[in-house]
């Protein structure tokens, strides 16, 4: 299977969620901007398919991407976001959604399993996101992040050369 394969379009998505459902895989869904994909990312998305028997990323657009981090974001292009993960060893599928928060994504994927880093807490993570996990029987579980590595520390190192 190519990376473009594994890069699904949102319509689609809740089509390959549902049959993943029928044959009794454990979907674990997690999401973000990966504008700079460093180590950091890969032992959180490793230990994000720990925890069920498929990884589904949902990749900020470039749009909601510049909403949330400012006007000089992202670095790299969403459909090159998505492939990059999409070629990761641990990453079964990857969508793009338009959204700065991803309570659309979760209705149409209704994960077993969300998985949020370490910055995050259940008194921090947003409130109709996690009604909506809760409303579909999923659960929330949250990897810290290593120290130091962060696309925010890359982007820093980067404009001190």
């Amino acid at each position: 299977m190519t990376t473009s394969q594994k890069v699904f379009p949102l319509a689609e998505i809740a089509a390959w969620r549902e049959a993943q459902r029928k044959v009794g895989r454990r979907v674990v869904v997690t999401n973000g901007c990966f504008d700079l994909l460093h180590v950091g990312h890969i032992a959180y998305l490793e230990a994000a398919r720990s925890q069920g028997d498929l990884l589904l990323i949902g990749v900020n657009s470039d749009a909601s991407v510049a909403a949330l981090k400012g006007p000089a974001r992202p670095i790299n292009p969403e459909v090159d976001r998505a492939r990059l993960l999409a070629a990761l060893a641990a990453v079964d599928a990857v969508t793009i959604f338009p959204e700065k928060r991803a309570g659309n994504f979760l209705e149409r994927v209704r994960p077993d399993v969300w998985v949020k880093g370490g910055d995050y807490s259940l008194g921090t993570i947003d409130t109709d996101e996690r009604r909506i996990l809760e409303s579909v029987g999923g659960r929330i579980v949250f990897i810290p992040f290593i120290t130091g590595k962060s696309t925010s520390s890359l982007l820093e190192k980067i404009q001190r050369l």
